[in-house]
């Protein structure tokens, strides 16, 4: 990444609970490039407590999509910042072609050449691996009990805190926000095909989170 000529912005797509979370990670270490997770900013600003905070809460706990402008404008201030310069992994946004639009305008305006990453996992997948999900309220390590489970069980390997099952991971929540997916994300498909910027499909059902690297690494010629 840091010698590309041209700064990439990665874009990791898919439905929730494709793996895009996990495999952001695991390019941030391969790529030494910053990881962006809109789920993650949203639930900060939650926690901050302010009056958007709270509007965000009720959005996210009722599985609905936040509105555009709140995420459009937390995503600019963050790929401004300096550790993004050399380019960055972007993982759940976009989600409308309003979002992609902004998105479009802002990569280059600042100079990045976007490639996306299109991960396609079956949705009863998805449902049994977000319901096994489990985060650590202390420093926010996330689990899964079927592929990435703690020593101990329901206890963070780091800190041995309780853990907790996010709000926007209970299975009535999932339903919902796979249906707001089929409604407003997925015709995104056809959209970044169009745009002519390097757009790769991949199956993120099947293997471990990396062997499913290896597979995004190969598309992105990373060996």
């Amino acid at each position: 990444q840091a010698g590309d000529a041209v700064p990439r912005a990665i874009i990791l797509f898919g439905p929730p609970g494709s793996g895009k979370g996990t495999q952001a990670q695991l390019l941030k270490a391969t790529l030494r490039a910053p990881h962006i997770s809109t789920g993650d900013m949203l639930r900060e600003r939650i926690a901050s407590g302010d009056s958007l905070g709270l509007q965000v809460k009720e959005v996210m706990q009722a599985g609905r999509l936040v509105p555009d402008e709140v995420v459009n404008q937390l995503v600019e201030d963050r790929i401004g910042s300096a550790d993004c310069a050399g380019g960055f992994i972007l993982d759940g946004y976009p989600r409308t072609i309003r979002q992609a639009e902004e998105l479009d305008g802002k990569l280059k305006r600042r100079g990045f050449a976007p490639v996306v990453i299109h991960l396609k996992v079956d949705y009863n997948k998805i449902i049994a691996r977000i319901a096994g999900r489990r985060q650590c309220p202390v420093c926010g390590t996330l689990y899964s009990l079927s592929s990435n489970p703690p020593r101990r069980s329901d206890l963070c390997d780091k800190d041995g805190a309780v853990l907790a099952v996010r709000d926007d991971d209970r299975e009535a929540v999932i339903r919902e926000r796979l249906e707001a997916y089929d409604r407003q994300t997925r015709p995104l498909l056809d959209y970044f095909a169009a745009t002519g910027n390097p757009f790769h499909e991949l199956d993120g059902s099947e293997g471990s989170p990396q062997e499913i690297l290896s597979r995004i690494a190969g598309a992105l010629r990373l060996g």
